[in-house]
Formats: C-alpha cells, sequence, structure tokens
C-alpha cells in the first residue's frame, strides 16, 4: 500500500501468547447476536460473535459456546434455540445478556418454535432445532437446522478489536 508503513508480527500460539492469538482473531470484523433457548431456570439468553451460515440444504447455522461459560451446558444441550442478528442501535441488548442471561424483563418478548424467547426488532432471527454437537477446544459447536426465519432491513451492530460499531446501509 502505497506511503502506508506495515509492519507483520508473527507468532506460535500457545499458552504465552494467548492475549495475542485472541487480539489477532478480534481482527475479523463479526456481527454480533444473541442466542435464547429455555432451560431448566426458564428463559437463558448469551451474546455471541461465534455465528455462520453453515448449509443451505438443509438450512444449518453454526455457533459456537464457550465452555468457561456458566450458561454453556444448557446452550450445548438445549434441543431449541433462537439465534437474533442484532441491528446497530440494539447494543443495550447486546450488554444486556452479555451480563445476565436470566432477565428476560424486556419489552415484546414473544415465544417462538420449542418454547423458545425471541427477542423483537432483530435484523434476522433463525429458530433452530439442534442437529449437531461437536467438540470445539475450549468451545463446542452447535449446529442447528432452522425452521423459521424472520428479517428486516437495517445496518447491523459489529464487534471488531474489542469494541462495537454498525457495519452496512440505512
Amino acid at each position: 500500500m502505497d506511503g502506508i508503513m506495515m509492519s507483520e508480527h508473527s507468532f506460535t500460539p500457545d499458552a504465552d501468547r494467548s492475549r495475542d492469538f485472541r487480539d489477532a482473531l478480534g481482527r475479523f470484523a463479526t456481527g454480533v447476536t444473541v442466542v435464547t433457548t429455555l432451560s431448566e431456570k426458564g428463559p437463558l439468553g448469551i451474546t455471541a460473535n461465534s455465528f455462520a451460515a453453515l448449509s443451505l440444504e438443509p438450512a444449518l447455522v453454526m455457533w459456537a459456546p464457550g465452555r468457561f461459560s456458566r450458561r454453556f451446558d444448557a446452550f450445548a444441550e438445549a434441543e431449541h434455540f433462537a439465534i437474533h442478528v442484532l441491528a446497530a442501535d440494539q447494543l443495550p441488548l447486546a450488554e444486556h445478556f452479555a451480563g445476565n442471561g436470566l432477565d428476560f424483563d424486556l419489552p415484546g418478548i414473544e415465544i417462538g418454535a420449542g418454547d423458545v424467547p425471541i427477542l423483537p426488532g432483530c435484523l434476522a432471527r433463525f429458530e433452530c432445532v439442534r442437529h449437531a454437537v461437536y467438540p470445539g477446544g475450549d468451545h463446542a459447536i452447535v449446529v442447528g437446522q432452522v425452521l423459521r426465519v424472520t428479517t428486516r432491513p437495517g445496518p447491523g451492530l459489529s464487534f471488531f478489536a474489542g469494541g462495537y460499531g454498525a457495519i452496512g446501509a440505512d
């Protein structure tokens, strides 16, 4: 690139370089989701950016809850769940479920497939039934078969290098 001095930094990811590895992963911009399910304790939610499309036929998506989370078992074992892709103006919702997964005292909550709580106003929502769960190191890879999709237009909430932003057109 003209006029830009670029300096590369290479390393082998190991326990001593875990922060460097995490920072390198953070250089990939992602969308932000909230995943919801119905657990033994009631409705449960978690903020996640580890979401991706997997297959068009059949319609499959995947996400990866961390084993370090107190909510891990409930999500890894959930028969039904919903993945909500957040809009740029839904940062408070992302922060809410990053902190407290049991607090659903929010306006507009509905019930979807498998009695899963559904959040209003998201850019996309994928209501799923568990298709498979695979080990993924300190995470699990949860694959869901999509039963129903809901979308609306608008810019999305993004996450890059440890910070939130917006992506897309209004």
